[in-house]
């Protein structure tokens, strides 16, 4: 099949998956808090239990030896992950949406590391390895849309109608990755088996613990203003009638991202990238605590877009090039702590939000845990300087 067709797939794909199954909870927060009255901290564990989900299903494929039928698996957990998208809109019911974000969350996790291994396996058979950045910019196209018609929807239907509207958009673009997502030679491995490297241990190794616990930190400040920002925006009362745009711009920003940050670590490294995309990040989650005029907030939500899926990009590529005997072992570390992160985030944030009746601290502690995840990183590379010297 020509690559075009697989990279159109997979876009899809992460649309579905990640860019309304994952990230829709965050523009439909406020409405949906509005109607049924839950508070901040069960907004938190909302979307905790979605991430719990995702860290099970981006694991999943670790355990199992899913080498055979991956095109037939993802297919399958995409029509889970739309089915879940539209039950949000039928009940009111708290602990039917924890159970739903859930399971969401697991299909989403699976979807994106399935697709992944599709796209990426067929892209570099047909020796266009550099379409990944186009691919991965399926979850800002996603997350865009969500920002255009969710106010729209909302207008007419109301939260509910919005989710099962967003089930249907769902339900149309499954039909290309239903079409053009297949199994064959050069996708057929979900993972392929590594020839171990050597025992030695690689003089790349000592940053590994920092990077670890850098991506730890990333995971729990970024998916703070994840989940919370347009709830953030609402309730500034200048911008209330435009909060669904912010996430518009979230999603503008994180289209081109990918490729953006991977060209330039090619030319400027991984880690010195990395500093700056920390950098950008922080400025644009603390923006909010600082300034609430629209330029403030839409520029601070479209420096976070810009980020978060550039960070994770750069985070795995460094740890795939790391001299580990088993670089999956590695990656899947990676993906543990950030996910645990992702579960963390929420939780905390939803607590101190209930607390202060304001985003502020949550922004704060947000901006502080980026910080840390920043200075773990400058221990790994200075550290990886001393070993290397």
């Amino acid at each position: 099949m020509r690559p075009i067709f697989v990279l159109l797939a997979g876009i899809a794909s992460l649309m579905i998956s990640m860019g309304i199954g994952r990230f829709a909870y965050t523009p439909l927060l406020p409405f949906m808090q509005n109607d049924v009255h839950f508070s901040h901290s069960t907004a938190g564990y909302l979307a905790s239990f979605n991430y719990i989900g995702y860290l099970l299903g981006a694991l999943m494929p670790g355990f199992f030896s899913w080498n055979k039928g991956a095109a037939k698996r993802l297919k399958i957990y995409l029509v889970i992950n739309i089915i879940t998208t539209i039950w949000m809109g039928v009940t009111t019911n708290v602990a039917i949406w924890l159970i739903l974000r859930l399971v969401s969350g697991f299909s989403s996790g699976i979807v994106f590391v399935l697709s992944s291994s599709i796209v990426l396996e067929s892209l570099k058979a047909a020796k266009r390895p550099h379409w990944s950045g186009i691919f991965y910019g399926g979850v800002g196209l996603g997350i865009l849309l969500c920002g255009l018609v969710i106010p729209v929807f909302n207008r007419t239907l109301g939260w509910k109608g919005s989710w099962i509207c967003l089930g249907i958009i769902s339900a149309l673009l499954s039909i290309v990755s239903f079409l053009w997502t297949k199994d064959n030679e050069l996708n057929k491995q979900l993972v392929r088996p590594e020839k171990p490297a050597s025992n030695h241990k690689g003089q790349k190794e000592p940053i590994f613990k920092w990077l670890l616990f850098s991506y730890g930190c990333e995971g729990i400040g970024y998916i703070i203003t994840g989940t919370f920002i347009v709830a953030i925006v609402q309730g500034i009362p200048q911008l209330k009638d435009y909060a669904s745009l912010s996430w518009a711009f979230v999603g503008l920003a994180a289209i081109p991202s990918c490729l953006i940050w991977t060209l330039m670590a090619k030319k400027h490294g991984h880690i010195n990238t990395l500093y700056v995309a920390y950098i950008v990040q922080i400025i644009g989650v603390i923006l909010p605590v600082f300034t609430q005029s629209a330029i403030g907030v839409f520029l601070g939500a479209f420096l976070f877009g810009g980020t978060f899926m550039g960070i994770t990009t750069l985070i795995v590529s460094k740890g795939q090039s790391l001299s580990f005997p088993n670089t999956n072992k590695s990656i899947g570390y990676l993906t543990a702590a950030f996910g645990i992160g992702q579960i963390i985030g929420p939780v905390v944030a939803g607590i101190l939000t209930s607390h202060s009746n304001n985003y502020n601290g949550a922004l704060i502690f947000a901006s502080a845990i980026l910080l840390l995840g920043f200075i773990f990183l400058f221990i790994g590379h200075l550290n990886q300087k001393i070993v290397v010297s």
